[in-house]
């Protein structure tokens, strides 16, 4: 198939195009890197089935129409957004602009050539779980940050246009992930922020009491699960959860992570209106029509992570097992 992945130099981005590439697939990738880097890719470069590595801004339109107008793809994955929640509190427009109007108008391309769309949303979007069960499909949802109401507008965008033209669309609501190729700055997640204070020989701030609790889905896992719901035509027109059914505190997340080897600190939170106590994913669904269940194990994504970052960012230091 021909492919497009928006965001694609970005951290889940960049192993949705890898695993595209494994599977034989034309990938053409666009990304305005302000969340990525070019470097991502680089392993990729001399793969003769990626077509187009190109800085490229979805609100942008006449560049886009372009690109589709050269070009006639059959599947679009589109993972280009704004995603940290407190520039989302301090700029909201940004993100509104990015995750939301830059969504319609790859909407209105994928329309007149009616190319399937998988749209990247977030766990974000839910309301704290309740009880074991976890947060599946229905679960009530709760726009708790500028950045989780713009990822919900686009959403219920990419779904109308399943429903008023018929096109194939879905959404997909990861819950949290991390790996390798996540920043390690402000911008990232817990996990990589964590291991890279921990390399520095420095305290692992926590946010709040530490008692918010988080699933954490490995990254290869997490690319796997977006790349097979654009194959199936099974959930088009719905929206579907990837999770690995285990929450850990960020207390528990610290202590797993440090090994005692750099102490822990609270610390206030930035957003405290914008936490979500507790998450922790229903995946049934996904398990149902995917086939999809997550493999890699918190302790082993903690320590494949570890490597890249020490390998990446800590190479004069010795690494520490």
């Amino acid at each position: 198939m021909n492919i497009l992945v928006t965001g694609g130099t970005g951290f889940i981005g960049r192993w949705v195009v890898g695993r595209l590439l494994r599977d034989g697939h034309k990938v053409w990738v666009i990304d305005n890197l302000a969340n990525s880097s070019l470097e991502n890719v680089n392993e990729f470069l001399d793969n003769k089935n990626l077509q187009m590595v190109k800085i490229m801004d979805l609100k942008d339109r006449e560049p886009l129409h372009e690109l589709f107008r050269e070009t006639t793809f059959e599947l679009c994955y589109h993972l280009a957004a704004s995603i940290n929640v407190q520039d989302s509190i301090d700029d909201p427009e940004t993100t509104f602009n990015n995750d939301t109007v830059a969504t319609f108008y790859l909407l209105e391309e994928c329309r007149r050539q009616q190319v399937k769309i998988v749209f990247m949303s977030t766990c974000m979007v839910y309301a704290r779980a309740s009880d074991e069960h976890g947060i599946d499909e229905q679960s009530p949802i709760k726009p708790a940050s500028p950045y989780a109401g713009a990822k919900i507008a686009a959403e219920n965008m990419v779904l109308s246009y399943f429903f008023a033209y018929g096109l194939p669309a879905v959404v997909v609501r990861p819950f949290n992930t991390y790996g390798p190729f996540q920043r390690t700055g402000g911008e990232g997640g817990v996990v990589a922020i964590f291991i890279h204070n921990k390399l520095k020989g420095e305290p692992l701030n926590i946010y709040g009491e530490g008692t918010q609790s988080r699933d954490l889905l490995y990254v290869a896992d997490c690319a796997d699960f977006v790349v097979e719901a654009g194959y199936s035509d099974q959930l088009n027109g719905e929206i579907v959860n990837a999770g690995t059914g285990r929450d850990i505190s960020i207390n528990q997340l610290a202590e797993l992570i440090s090994k005692g080897q750099v102490p822990i600190h609270h610390i206030p939170h930035i957003h405290p209106q914008s936490e979500i106590q507790k998450l922790l994913c229903n995946f049934q669904k996904a398990e149902k029509t995917l086939s999809w269940t997550p493999k890699v194990t918190i302790e082993e994504g903690i320590k494949q992570t570890e490597k890249w970052i020490q390998s990446t960012f800590h190479r004069k230091e010795p690494f520490k097992s």
